[in-house]
């Protein structure tokens, strides 16, 4: 009259997952719970990570397009780079040619590990490159336009 019945208790066969014994159904448990922290503290690590280093290269100053292509123009040595906005939906890596396809500006050192030549972007330092460039820039165009008037009012 003696049934064998396994225990009724949180480990039945029921109650486990496809693919767990009862045995290592602890060890499952564990684990699962340990993943899910992990994970969430993966998502709470981003959400915190792109808005501070949105403010350490210049947000409130500049745009997120303007970071980038702040970044563009340190990455490869050349004031004219700039970030595709909106980035075509035919670019790289879905087709088209590589970002740095046909740039020679960049002053890296190349071989198997690519070391670059750049100094680490320091705290708001894009914001200091891009106010030094448009003043250089503003200067040259001064420069530009009253060169010409000096040589028409020189004595001949």
């Amino acid at each position: 009259m003696t049934k064998d019945t396994p225990q009724a208790g949180p480990d039945t066969d029921e109650d486990l997952p496809l693919g767990t014994t009862p045995q290592f159904s602890r060890m499952h448990r564990y684990l699962k719970r340990g993943i899910i922290v992990c994970l969430v503290a993966l998502v709470v690590e981003g959400s915190m990570t792109v808005p501070a280093l949105a403010i350490w290269y210049g947000f409130p100053t500049l745009s997120l397009t303007e970071i980038c292509d702040e970044m563009m123009k340190v990455r490869w040595s050349d004031e004219n780079a700039e970030c595709d906005y909106p980035y075509p939906i035919q670019g790289p890596p879905f087709g088209g040619k590589p970002e740095g396809a046909g740039r020679d500006t960049a002053e890296d050192e190349w071989g198997v590990q690519p070391k670059p030549q750049y100094d680490r972007i320091g705290f708001r330092e894009l914001v200091r490159n891009k106010e030094e460039r448009e003043a250089r820039q503003a200067a040259q165009e001064q420069s530009a336009a009253t060169a010409p008037d000096d040589a028409q009012t020189a004595p001949r």
